[in-house]
Formats: C-alpha cells, structure tokens, sequence
C-alpha cells in the first residue's frame, strides 16, 4: 500500500493517477469489507521452510497444506480457479486445491509458511531465456525490459517484477517468484545484485506503459533480483511478475 500511495504521487499522467487511486481505494475497501482485492485469488503457492529438528506428526504435511487450502477458500468465499485435465476437460476442483507446495530444510526448529495467491494474468506472462554467458548484464536487462514490454497491460501493472538469475531452467524460475516475496522495494544485500535492479527499474518505467497499460511513468513497482552459481556454459534468466494486487501471508510455528 505504501508503494502504491508513492507511485500515486509521483505519477505524472493525469489518467495513470486517476487509475491509481482508484487501485488505492480498492485496495481499502477491500480491507474495510473483508473482501477480496481481486476476484482473481489465484493459484495458493506455499513456501515452506522446516527446521532440521522439527519432527512433524499426525497425518501428511502436504496433505494438511491442501485441506488448509481447501477450508480457506472455501469458508472465505474465495474464488475456485484450478481445474484437473488441463489439457483437455478442465474441471473445477471446487476448493482452488491443489495448492503448488515449495519445501526447504533448514537449519532451526521452526516452520515457516508463506503462501502467495497468484492470478492467472501476470503469471501468464511469465518468460525463460537460457542465454549464453557471453550476453553478460545487458542481456539480462534486455531481456527482462523486452519481456515486460511484450506483457503490456495483461499483468495489471503497476507491477513487481522477479527475476532470477542463475542454476538452472526450473531453478532460475522458481527464484523470480521467491522475489516476489521480498517487501515491496527493499534492495537487495549484495550492492552489484542492488545495483542491477535499480537499473532494471529504471528502464522498465521508461517503457511508458503505466498503471494498467493506460501510459505514465509508474510501470513497476519494484524489481526484485535473486541470483544464484550457474554453469560455465550458461546463464539463466527468468521472469515472474506480480501485479498490483500483491498478497502474502506469513506464519511462523
């Protein structure tokens, strides 16, 4: 919401501050009417990170993450959009289950659960480039601005761009929307990785595209970087974007 009020102020086409604040007063009507802030509440992506000495009993973990889902959605009247067969019948699954489960061990005896609804119309905009380590930083931003570009208003901008860069094909993909979870704007640690998502920032709202594709100059939100070894031979990049509508919850047990 922050960001939001910021972008709102700093927006100078008439038309992209009027969408603005009327993103901003939905985002509080929402909250005052314990309603959702999009109809779309999307697909439940759950982060779990279980300490190492966290001994889990009484039934599946995962199968406990689903029937949480379930209850969720189904007790707050929340849209069911997953559907089995996808290639062929797609039938409504009736609750939004099954939930995409991402689990990490670490170290601790704690368990963490984040879980972020994720709509169909910015994670349909979703890009891979196994680029060759010879397009060096320039093709990442070149790729991540083109790949925003190509988007336009599908994401429902103002937006909060992940990339990941790095490991492999599905690694680099998952950390673009670990990215995601970060707080809106906060930079990262390494002051190379900071540096890049600051540039990246800057050419994307140079796009013009603005607050739902209407044209200005707040595009993005924030772009969130997460970077991680890669082989000699390549250099993954990925792109997961969030629209305006950026919801996780956390929980700590």
């Amino acid at each position: 919401m922050d960001a939001l009020r910021r972008a709102q102020e700093r927006e100078e086409s008439p038309l992209g501050r009027r969408v603005l604040e009327q993103i901003v007063r939905n985002a509080e009507l929402a909250q005052e009417e314990m309603l959702p802030i999009c109809q779309d509440t999307g697909v439940a992506v759950i982060f779990l990170e279980v300490g190492q000495d966290v001994h889990l009993v009484g039934g599946d973990l995962v199968d406990a993450l689903r029937r949480g889902v379930s209850e969720g959605y189904r007790e707050g009247y929340l849209r069911a959009s997953m559907v089995e067969r996808p290639f062929s019948a797609r039938i409504n699954t009736r609750d939004n289950t099954p939930p995409i489960v991402h689990m990490d061990i670490v170290p601790g005896d704690r368990v963490r659960l984040r879980l972020m609804p994720k709509g169909a119309g910015c994670e349909n905009v979703s890009r891979l480039a196994m680029l060759l380590p010879g397009a060096g930083r320039e093709g990442v931003i070149r790729f991540v601005t083109e790949t925003v570009e190509d988007a336009g208003g599908k994401p429902c901008p103002p937006v909060i761009v992940g990339v990941g860069i790095g490991g492999t094909a599905e690694y680099a993909m998952l950390l673009a929307k670990k990215a995601l979870l970060r707080p809106v704007g906060q930079p990262h640690p390494d002051a190379e990785v900071a540096a890049l998502e600051a540039e990246l920032l800057r050419r994307v709202n140079a796009l013009g595209i603005g607050p739902q594709g209407v044209g200005g100059k707040v595009t993005a939100l924030a772009v969130h970087v997460e970077v991680f070894p890669s082989h000699i031979a390549s250099l993954p990049v990925a792109v997961n974007i969030q629209c305006h509508a950026a919801r996780v919850a956390e929980a700590v047990v």
